[in-house]
């Protein structure tokens, strides 16, 4: 993934952390007996956070014998999925959705802004291993178009100078507020609901809710 040398360990072995062995253990539980396998998807997730966001091939081997599962079974299903990361990511995975409704609302803008700022191109990741960027296909919240996801966070309702101002508070460690950049609710329209605008919540003592306040029905 990454166009520049970015020094990363190798681990020669792997194993799951007291913590997230709890927690793989856990997971193993939801399915019938016999059927652990069904668990590969949420494990391998689990051990990518534990390995620095990425899988190689020692930590697959684990994740197949912890579950009795032929390797290749496993390598199959890593390398299918794409948030499954075979190689050293930065510290934070830039992952910009270039699908048709990002597309149309400013996407190529939103990944050059991120090219130019962070000096790589797709599939690279900064010298200094912060920074990974890559382009995803539909992250699924094409109301609020353009999206970025960096890490567990979305950035939502982005243009140019918003995206840039989402770099530089990382690079500065900072927090930068994800979800929409412009103030938009969840995924209402940007000028606010139209439709469905009061809602009477029962057994709320005759009081309704309407856009987002509480009256009480008779009361001046």
């Amino acid at each position: 993934m990454s166009g520049t040398t970015v020094t990363v360990d190798k681990p020669d072995s792997f194993a799951f952390t007291e913590e997230n062995l709890a927690a793989a253990n856990k997971i193993i539980a939801k399915y019938p007996e016999g059927r652990q396998a069904s668990a590969v998807l949420p494990l391998l997730h689990l051990a990518q956070r534990q390995n620095s966001g990425w899988l190689p091939q020692p930590v697959l081997d684990y994740i197949a014998d912890f579950l009795d599962m032929a390797p290749i079974r496993v390598y199959e299903v890593a390398t299918f999925y794409t948030m499954y990361n075979l190689k050293p990511v930065g510290r934070h995975h830039v992952q910009v959705c270039t699908n048709l409704s990002c597309w149309l609302r400013g996407s190529d803008e939103i990944l050059s802004v991120c090219e130019k700022k962070l000096g790589v191109k797709l599939g690279e990741t900064t010298e200094d291993g912060m920074f990974t960027l890559s382009e995803v296909e539909c992250l699924c919240a094409c109301v609020n178009a353009p999206i970025v996801q960096i890490g567990d966070d979305f950035y939502e309702d982005l243009d140019a100078d918003t995206i840039d101002i989402v770099l530089d508070k990382l690079r500065a460690g900072g927090n930068p507020k994800p979800g929409s950049q412009i103030g938009r609710r969840s995924s209402e329209p940007i000028t606010g609901l139209t439709t469905l605008t009061s809602v009477t919540a029962s057994g709320s003592g005759g009081k309704t809710k309407t856009s987002g306040k509480s009256e009480t029905k008779g009361e001046t």
